[in-house]
């Protein structure tokens, strides 16, 4: 039997979108990466869990079981044996954190399309790299290839002829143009044990949001930098590899030590922007003294450690450096800190649960890049 055409002349069909075949290992790789995340890099783990999922929804069949999709695994290099000095059994690669980082990427900022490295703008004019389609004269100090040799000839021509035609300094005319900056972000998140309180699981969100701003950033800002540190009693740099392994601690919240490293990591940034970011769901409760020792105090908001909160969020503010705090929590004493918070620092507020967190830093950060913070 012939197939009806419903085309009628020249012009477009329309076909209903389907979606590209995916192979078995592929579907259950988009689980598996997922599980990963979720049980902090513990690749047993990830599997029993694997393996309770297909019980209940049949994500293997006969012909390709879950040995199959191990197997696999192993052979793509996702996986490996670890040697005795590593513990031994099995471990994920780190295959398999560049594509749990790039699956975080896809999730979070899916809607993006990748463009130049570095090409941030800012709203400053003058020598700087991207042209603008404005122009002025030339000034002494001018970059010789900024000079337009077009509007250049077309002024000497109308100033002095083309029966006598010679061109002076004042028929040259340059380009204006954008500078590009650079942006040098800290990313602090909360691991005190809070995190994981109250039947919701709020650290596992914060991983996929830094590991997507990390893989943001290096593949469409690679000239800009991200340090990532989080903070419990005290407070510690991790690389952007330990991501997925990071677990909440029976930690309370040292915010004052998080800063403090936060900001000697910016001061030895040569970028004029820096930035921090902090994810946090509960108060501030910890400092460690000079001696020391720690005092905590759990019990509402202690004076003495707030006190030590708006003290570092002046200091980051005579630097220069905003803090953008993304609070997890609404609870009315706790926004009431954080808004005085802010004010020391003259930053900025989210009071936000989880969902959409990684489409506001996302948005925070590409605003921030397109200001160039000058010192006073």
């Amino acid at each position: 039997m012939k197939k009806k055409d419903y085309r009628q002349g020249s012009g477009f069909v329309f076909n209903k979108f389907e979606e590209p075949e995916k192979s078995p290992f592929d579907r259950l790789f988009e689980v598996f990466k997922e599980l990963i995340t979720h049980t902090s890099g513990d690749l047993d783990e990830a599997l029993d869990w694997l393996k309770q999922l297909d019980d209940e929804y049949k994500l293997t069949t006969e012909d390709y079981t879950l040995d199959d999709f191990v197997e696999d695994l192993k052979k793509k290099g996702y996986i490996k044996e670890e040697t005795e000095d590593e513990g031994g059994g099995m471990a994920i690669t780190a295959k398999t954190e560049r594509a749990i980082r790039k699956q975080a990427l896809d999730q979070i900022f899916g809607k993006l399309k990748k463009s130049a490295s570095g090409s941030h703008r800012t709203n400053h004019v003058g020598r700087g790299d991207e042209h603008t389609g404005d122009f002025r004269n030339f000034q002494f100090g001018d970059s010789p290839d900024k000079i337009s040799v077009t509007e250049s000839l077309r002024n000497a021509q109308i100033n002095h002829g083309i029966g006598n035609f010679n061109m002076t300094e004042e028929d040259l005319v340059v380009e204006e143009t954008h500078y590009k900056s650079r942006m040098s972000t800290v990313l602090m998140i909360d691991l005190s044990h809070s995190m994981i309180l109250y039947g919701e699981d709020r650290i596992t969100p914060a991983k996929k949001v830094a590991m997507a701003l990390a893989e943001l950033i290096t593949t469409r800002y690679p000239k800009d930098s991200l340090d990532i540190i989080v903070f419990g009693d005290d407070a510690w740099p991790v690389s952007i590899a330990d991501l997925p392994y990071l677990k909440v601690g029976p930690y309370h919240t040292n915010t004052v030590a998080g800063l403090k490293l936060a900001m000697d990591i910016l001061r030895r940034k040569r970028s004029t922007n820096r930035q921090i970011f902090m994810i946090t769901d509960g108060k501030p409760s910890c400092l460690r003294e000079r001696d020391g020792s720690y005092y905590k105090n759990s019990m509402g908001l202690d004076p003495y450690i707030l006190g030590k909160c708006y003290t570092m969020a002046r200091q980051a503010r005579k630097l220069h450096i905003p803090i953008t705090t993304f609070m997890i929590a609404q609870d009315p004493y706790l926004m009431q800190f954080v808004r005085e918070f802010t004010y020391a620092n003259q930053g900025k507020a989210f009071y936000t649960g989880l969902k959409g967190l990684g489409e506001m830093i996302f948005e925070d950060y590409e605003t921030n890049r397109k200001k160039r913070i000058r010192g006073n």
